[in-house]
């Protein structure tokens, strides 16, 4: 890249992301692509000092990231594009998969926007452009809460174009809403970036001409769609469910994964905060049960369990806090989980062979993490244990 050359930022480069990615590339553009997996180097092949990945979990928003790109000069164009649902009837989702898509595809784009925000109230031009859907606009039935969290992001920002033009604004936010694109791996197919080269090229153009609104092969397929819709939304709806059951699109079963793991959680430290966010990297719904007292491994507890307890439930990657049952396997016949996570200190224990030995059956992966170097609850206990028997001597 040229010094002083424009920057742009995309959120989410497995399909049109990486098409506009791309776009962008060719227009001279350096790339800031942000995504929890690593983009397809081979399409980047030809621009390899023209971009940057930044892995990110929107899952767990960074502002400070948002914020900081939010304030360099040379960027002058956001594109979101990150999303994440599936065709399967409600009573089919669990809730952590409930949470997901809407804090992947509402809440997280919504406060990228609001990092940004400045900059599209500012005089300079600035080029904004999200990735809605046509399930935000029509009722969307074994498609619920996809469709909900895309319409919560295009009644947002069709909000905010009102704002910004009562603002003075001329910057403006671009809603894409397609039905149907070829080329993307939406419906199981491979993406084909050359198939969705002109799309991405028109996102561009509109982004940089300002526009706030398009529908994707409007005149082929979507105002059919959403004609059938206005004249009768209960009949469409109907249709609806009936063309995704025949299609053979709908997905049963729960396909979140399910994590647990149990410790005592005394004297909560750094360690525990790691072995928590690593876990729940790892699943999207966490369990953590928590033993009454540390008697089970002969040590002394500090804090009372309810104490503890509440501590572990007011962590962000946590999501349920139960008593720890004596042992995991009978952990499992409660709460069925996919995997269990456990320091790999405990590799090779008796214990955890006969874990291994016991779930093998079961569709349930032991997963070990490293030990964390530094604080430990040992060497916080033994600091505490000298103190109390110095104040009593």
């Amino acid at each position: 890249m040229s010094a002083g050359g424009p920057k742009g930022v995309v959120v989410g480069g497995s399909n049109v992301g990486l098409a506009v990615v791309l776009e962008l590339l060719r227009q001279g553009y350096y790339v800031e692509l942000i995504d929890k997996a690593p983009p397809n180097e081979t399409s980047l092949a030809l621009y390899t000092r023209q971009w940057n990945w930044r892995p990110e979990d929107l899952l767990y928003f960074n502002g400070d990231l948002f914020d900081r790109l939010s304030t360099d000069p040379a960027v002058e164009l956001v594109f979101i594009s990150a999303g994440l649902g599936r065709v399967a009837a409600f009573e089919e989702l669990h809730p952590a998969e409930i949470d997901n898509v809407l804090e992947v595809n509402a809440l997280a784009a919504i406060k990228i926007l609001r990092c940004f925000y400045d900059r599209l109230l500012g005089e300079a031009p600035f080029y904004c452009g999200v990735m809605g859907s046509i399930a935000g606009l029509v009722s969307s039935p074994l498609f619920s809460v996809y469709g909900a969290s895309k319409a919560a992001l295009c009644r947002c920002t069709e909000s905010l174009n009102i704002e910004l033009e009562m603002a003075g604004s001329s910057n403006r936010i671009l809603t894409v809403a397609p039905f149907s694109l070829a080329g993307t791996s939406f419906n199981g197919a491979d993406n084909d970036l050359a198939l969705l080269r002109p799309l991405a090229k028109e996102l561009v153009d509109r982004m940089r001409a300002r526009k706030t609104f398009y529908i994707p092969q409007y005149d082929k397929t979507a105002a059919d769609v959403l004609e059938r819709y206005r004249r009768d939304p209960h009949a469409f709806g109907v249709s609806s469910y009936v063309y995704k059951q025949k299609g053979g699109r709908v997905s049963s079963g729960t396909k979140a994964v399910i994590g647990y793991l149990s410790g005592t959680f005394d004297l909560f430290h750094i360690g525990h905060l790691n072995l928590l966010r690593k876990a729940r990297e790892h699943c999207d719904y966490l369990i953590v049960g928590v033993h009454a007292s540390g008697e089970w491994k002969g040590r002394e507890t500090f804090i009372p369990l309810e104490e503890r307890m509440a501590l572990l439930n007011a962590c962000r990657y946590v999501d349920k806090v139960v008593p720890a049952e004596l042992e995991d396997s009978d952990a499992w016949l409660k709460y069925n989980f996919h995997r269990l996570f456990v320091g790999d200190d405990y590799m090779g224990s008796a214990r955890f062979a006969r874990y291994e030995e016991y779930f093998k059956d079961k569709n349930v992966e032991i997963i070990y993490f490293p030990y964390t170097r530094g604080t430990s609850s040992s060497k916080l206990r033994a600091v505490l244990t000298a103190a109390l028997k110095k104040s009593k001597g």
